[in-house]
């Protein structure tokens, strides 16, 4: 056998491997048996077993359909039709492409609706990719050069990014009062939120913060499953701020980039904050 034919033939090998390996961590990231995953997707047990030991191929409508049941990310859907030897299907547009413009209107009217109220846009590394002008008006109390200590936004090629803004040494922590309860609650949030969608960005920013972490942000929160939203108070420069979260997600996105945008909302957690940024966006 020539070179070049032996070459090809472990390049498919080698391809027909990455499949069923990417199929059975995402199972059992689900925590989802081959039984019940062959329910859910009406195939056979069998055919889910060859699918996962590489005695199948599966079909581009199979890998679509799998990924659906699993619910895998759109951008892993197209590494698994890549790894199957399928182009693929999901766009990933930029924010300003004109296929996006009815996302960003929806999007920038959830922002605006949200005033006097801060909210941002973050992709699935939490990077801030867009905030209303509250948020941009809370983030400045902590100073003017905020972002410039963080690293970020200038000129850096960085992102401002909402994790090291809770988490480097720099950020936000010296302000936040109830650092013991939402620490701990953020951390592991973004730790389940990086192994849910498989974001390998978000793991290697954890990675980067966790050496500049203690020991108790580190360690799994014992409310967690007791506090239905984050909470987080804040004082600075006298003022004491009291807020709370909410997520919001495209559920039925075709774009990769849609698929991995969120919007968080956050919310006064008592009347002196609800009153502190209405007083702050009357003055604007």
């Amino acid at each position: 056998m020539s070179d070049t034919l032996a070459a090809g033939e472990a390049a498919r090998d080698a391809v027909g491997d990455v499949f069923p390996h990417l199929l059975k961590s995402w199972r059992q990231k689900r925590r989802i048996s081959q039984l019940d995953l062959a329910l859910t997707a009406g195939v056979s047990q069998r055919h889910v077993s060859f699918l996962e030991s590489g005695r199948a191929k599966p079909s581009r409508r199979m890998i679509l359909q799998l990924s659906e049941c699993l619910e895998v990310p759109l951008r892993d859907r197209n590494q698994w039709l890549t790894a199957a030897g399928f182009a693929p299907v999901f766009k990933t547009r930029p924010l300003d492409d004109p296929q996006m413009s009815l996302v960003m209107s929806a999007i920038e009217k959830i922002l605006e609706n949200h005033e006097p109220y801060p909210a941002v846009v973050l992709d699935r590394a939490w990077n801030i990719r867009m905030a209303n002008a509250p948020f941009d008006l809370l983030t400045s109390l902590f100073g003017d050069d905020l972002w410039t200590r963080l690293g970020e936004g200038n000129g850096d090629g960085q992102a401002r990014n909402l994790m090291r803004l809770f988490f480097h040494p720099d950020g936000i922590r010296p302000f936040v009062t109830n650092w013991s309860i939402a620490a701990p609650l953020l951390w592991h949030r973004a730790e389940r939120e990086a192994e849910t969608v498989g974001g390998e960005d978000m793991k290697r920013e954890l990675e980067a913060l966790a050496a500049l972490q203690d020991p108790d942000t580190l360690r799994p929160p014992d409310n967690a499953g007791l506090l239905p939203v984050l909470p987080l108070d804040v004082e600075m420069n006298g003022l004491k701020v009291s807020l709370f979260t909410v997520i919001s997600t495209f559920g039925t996105a075709q774009d990769v980039t849609a698929d991995e945008l969120r919007i968080e909302q956050l919310f006064p957690a008592d009347e002196a904050t609800a009153q502190l940024f209405e007083s702050m966006a009357g003055a604007e």
